[in-house]
């Protein structure tokens, strides 16, 4: 028996001797044990306690064990129930398997058997549970966080156009959260427990983009000593979330749209057409009707891609919502870094607010991330910040001289030593400075030097 794994467990049996026999055993492996005589008695203890584990015995008098596995189901149907029968009942415990019962103990028990069955049953529901766990973490990680009027708006279009099979183009600055529309469109699609499969064109380069789209066969070129199946065939009755589509080269833009017109296509060096059903969701930050003026990109593809048009606001334009993404990154970084859930102070939160945000939702992710693990203190506040470039501090927000003095200080040091490239000799002298003087400066703020 695994030690590791100490659980509650419930013995319902109307022979007083199983009971005595299945606790006192039980419990030396280190579990808390619950008894019941009876079906009613049972029902009754386990809304009482929610054992994690029930061993239920098949023939018993009043409500058998049958119809007990059936009103605990009714319940929770996540319990876990292994029955107990006699010889003479293994049809019974059989069809307890199919409503529901984790497996099933022969009479006269082997009390080895017994540790080993409840051991297994309890690792698989630990495995569920971090299965749940993971979900919600998943599902957590890309919500979409907003009461701002133009984010209601947005989630208001991904529901509609989710429940369809319309083609998506998401347009967005960088960084604006482009990625979280395209998985909440597939979550929300009948698509949704198939793949999601995600390429980023402007990650790949031009040579390779052919072969991780559509596949290829072994020896089509130098280093291809195997086959491998693309994003398309991966992406079958599931999505393929194309991003950064307007830095897709024209060639193979005309191949892609063909699979659109066909479903099929062959990989690279193949002969063979592959018939795949794939929802095609893209994404690109640049304006396209623009592009394709230039002559960068093909105005067929775009009318196709084009169905239903999706605009995600970037955070300029949406900063009442700073403060519920901020409480949002500091609660997930503080979990992830096993660290009690910061917070920053008024003042903190007046200069992110003030704040333009050029690289968006990404960019306050990553200051939110940086001041969970570069500030000790459980307060953030605005003397701790490390300079954001660009990011102006409201020195009269300060509640002391010192204060304002010293994040002036700060502010000012960093940028002169970054103008000379950390040249500390070089920078005490711009600044007139001793050296000597500087290095204190310098320690005495916190700066962190390369």
């Amino acid at each position: 028996m695994a030690k590791s794994i100490k659980a509650t467990i419930m013995v319902v049996d109307d022979e007083e001797n199983i009971l005595d026999t299945l606790s006192g055993i039980l419990e030396d492996e280190g579990h808390h044990v619950i008894t019941a005589s009876s079906g009613e008695s049972a029902l009754v203890k386990y809304a009482e306690s929610s054992p994690d584990l029930v061993l239920l015995d098949v023939w018993m008098p009043g409500m058998d064990g049958i119809d007990t596995l059936k009103s605990l189901k009714k319940k929770n149907k996540d319990v876990c129930v292994i029955m107990i029968s006699g010889h003479s009942n293994i049809d019974t415990a059989v069809h307890a398997i199919k409503l529901g019962a984790y497996d099933f103990l022969e009479k006269p028990l082997s009390l080895d058997k017994v540790l080993i069955l409840i051991t297994r049953a309890l690792e698989k529901r630990v495995l569920e549970k971090e299965n749940i766990a993971l979900k919600s973490s998943i599902s957590e990680q890309w919500e979409i966080i907003g009461e701002n009027h133009k984010m209601v708006e947005l989630r208001d279009r991904i529901a509609k156009a989710a429940v369809s099979h319309g083609r998506v183009l998401i347009i967005g600055e960088s960084g604006s959260g482009k990625e979280l529309v395209a998985r909440a469109l597939h979550d929300g699609s009948d698509r949704k427990h198939n793949s999601f499969i995600e390429v980023n064109c402007a990650a790949i380069p031009h040579e390779l983009i052919e072969s991780e789209l559509f596949g290829h066969e072994k020896g089509s070129f130098t280093g291809a000593f195997e086959s491998k199946r693309g994003k398309f065939e991966l992406a079958h009755e599931g999505t393929l979330f194309l991003d950064e589509i307007g830095d897709m080269s024209l060639i193979t833009q005309a191949k892609v749209l063909r699979i659109i017109e066909t479903q099929e296509f062959q990989r690279v060096g193949g002969s063979k057409k592959i018939k795949v059903d794939v929802r095609i969701i893209a994404a690109t930050n640049k304006e396209l009707e623009e592009e394709i003026q230039k002559g960068n990109f093909r105005e067929d593809l775009f009318f196709r891609l084009n169905v239903i048009p999706i605009h995600v606001a970037p955070l300029r334009e949406r900063k009442s919502d700073i403060p519920l993404l901020v409480e949002y990154f500091l609660k997930n970084y503080g979990r992830q870094y096993g660290q009690k859930k910061k917070r920053v102070s008024k003042s903190t939160l007046r200069i992110l607010m003030e704040y333009d945000w050029p690289g968006n939702v990404r960019e306050l992710k990553n200051t939110i991330e940086r001041f969970v693990i570069m500030n000790s203190s459980e307060v953030i506040d605005v003397k701790e910040i490390q300079p954001v470039k660009g990011m102006k501090l409201d020195y009269t927000s300060l509640k002391t001289l010192r204060e304002a003095r010293e994040n002036f200080e700060k502010e000012f040091i960093l940028k002169k030593l970054q103008e000379n490239n950390w040249n500390v000799s070089k920078t005490a002298e711009e600044m007139e400075i001793e050296r000597s003087n500087l290095h204190r400066k310098i320690k005495s703020l916190g700066i962190e030097t390369p």
